[in-house]
Formats: C-alpha cells, structure tokens, sequence
C-alpha cells in the first residue's frame, strides 16, 4: 500500500458485549473448528492410504477437505484468538492478506465443486466412457485449474487495492475482513474496483454456475428413464451428498454477497456468514460420511485395524 495507507489498523466488530456468552462462543467455535480439521484430516487420511478410493470421485473429495480444512483456518484461529484477548483489531496488511486467503479459497471451492459436479454427470450419464473421459490425467488437469485460476483471478483483486487509500473509519462490522469491507473504508472512489469486482466474478461465477447446475439437468433426466425404482434410488445416491454440498454453498454466497447489508439485515448477515466460513467446512465431511458407503466402510476398516493393532504387537512380543 506504500505511502497511499493513511491507516495501518482496522477494527473488527466483536461478536458480544457479554462476557459469559463470549465464553460460551469461544467454546463453541473452537469444538466446531477442532472438529472440522479432525473431520476433513481423516477423509484425507482415508483417500490417500485405502486403494478403493482411488477414483475421481474421492480425488476431488480429497481435495474439497483439504480446501475446507485450509479456508476455515483463514478466519477460525484469528477469531478465537479476538474472542479469548477481546483485543478487535488487525493490521491493515494481515487483513488484505485474508482478503485474499478468502477469495482464493472461496473461488477454488467454487471451481471443484463444478468439477465434482462434471464427475458425477459422467458417471451416471455415460458410464461405458467414464474411465476413459475421467482418466487421471483428466483429473490432474482439473485440479490445476481448480487451484491455479482463482489465485490469479484473486492477485488480480489484490493488485487494485493498490490504487485505493484507507483513511478511516477503520471499522469493518463483521469478524474477519472481505473485500468489499475494504471498499466500506476507502477514501478513494471504488468504482472501478467495484467494477472489475463484477465482471470478473460475474463471468468466472457465471461459468461455474452453469457447470455446475446443468449436469444436475441431464442427471435428473437419465434417471428419470431408468425403469427401475432401485436403479433411480442407486443413480441419486451416488449425486445427492453433492448436490446438498452445492444448494448449502451457493445459498450462504447469494445472501452474503447479493442481498444489501443493511442495519436490520446485519445480525442475520453476520449468523450466516458465520456459517458460511466455520459450519459448512464442518458440514461438507459429515454429509459425505454420512452417503458414502465406501467412506463408511474405509472408516471401519480402519478402526477394526487399529483395534486388532495392539493383539497384534502383544503376539508378537
């Protein structure tokens, strides 16, 4: 920001006034974050060690808890630090360096949820072609643009930044910054940051949208074909965990970045933020977890394995 930064500290807006109800929320969000790195470590840990998870479907899986565990550690430890030391501020940087942590982040998840979306349309719509179209050579292709085109769209966002100046009020009413908290406290007009903001998450959204929803069009038609009742429940279950994953997604997007953060709207804009950055990085597992037979079975193979462990080394001792 060079000598353009008349202010160096921003101020966040504390989430209570009480302190036992802070207490209580520093308790809450620390279990839900401990949980979330737990939850999305082990679905990694399954991916990478059992051999029958080695498909695309739990690549792109393996991928989205490791995109979780990494966007729900941009905000979670900042605030539970704020709620533990009451002290509700950042350094100018640290909060540009978030913005930029939560738009890579964001984007990325929004580009493999429409890979994983790209997957199941294949599998269920073409399944003769699916080790041929979704080869590993495929799969590794996607998952570089999945991680490679929002940096670039995100460095691009950062670089504006340059020309605006942040002269206060330093006061950002939420607990972790965004970019367009940022343009809340410019001093310089941000219209044409505000404008690049727009066309290119327009056309990049736009694009993943579309990706996104349309398989979900042929997916529902193919099924819709099927004669068998048993093969309908066999060809859904294999989509609705991510189905359920995207409407959850798009919809904490759409209110958190559509609808006017006005007064009246504030409470509820800060709970659904709350559950956009720390519950559905905790939710996206456990969905999974809960439709995925195979990831059942891996999780009790190993918990049977880790069981027998110990007999084991006791015979052979």
């Amino acid at each position: 920001m060079k000598n353009q930064t008349s202010i160096t500290i921003v101020l966040l807006m504390s989430l209570s006034d009480d302190q036992k109800t802070i207490h209580v929320l520093f308790i809450f969000f620390l279990l839900i974050y401990l949980m979330t790195v737990f939850s999305n470590f082990l679905i990694i840990l399954l991916v990478v060690t059992c051999a029958h998870l080695h498909t695309p479907m739990y690549f792109f899986l393996g991928n989205l808890a490791f995109l979780d565990m990494s966007y729900s550690s941009v905000t979670a430890p900042s605030m539970l630090s704020h709620l533990i030391t009451q002290h509700w501020s950042m350094s100018l940087s640290d909060c540009i360096v978030q913005v930029f942590c939560v738009l890579y982040f964001a984007g990325s998840e929004v580009l493999l949820l429409s890979s994983m979306s790209y997957d199941r349309y294949v599998a269920i719509c073409h399944p003769p072609h699916y080790s041929q179209v979704m080869s590993w050579g495929t799969c590794a292709k996607m998952a570089f643009l999945v991680w490679s085109t929002p940096f670039l769209v995100s460095i691009t966002y950062i670089i504006c930044l340059r020309r605006l100046t942040f002269c206060g009020p330093n006061l950002i009413k939420n607990f972790f910054c965004d970019l367009p908290h940022l343009f809340q406290i410019s001093c310089t007009d941000p219209t044409i940051n505000v404008l690049t903001l727009l066309i290119l998450g327009s056309v990049s959204g736009s694009a993943a949208f579309v990706i996104t929803f349309y398989p979900y069009v042929r997916i529902i038609r193919a099924v819709l074909r099927i004669r068998t009742s048993d093969g309908k429940s066999k060809a859904f279950s294999t989509c609705t965990s991510h189905l359920t994953v995207v409407l959850i997604y798009y919809a904490s997007i759409t209110f958190i970045y559509f609808v006017p953060n006005t007064s009246d709207l504030l409470t509820l804009n800060r709970v659904v933020t709350v559950i956009y950055t720390l519950i559905t990085p905790l939710l996206n597992p456990l969905i999974y977890s809960l439709r995925s037979k195979d990831l059942k079975a891996a999780l009790q193979r190993a918990l049977h394995i880790h069981r027998l462990h110990p007999d084991i080394t006791t015979r052979r001792r």
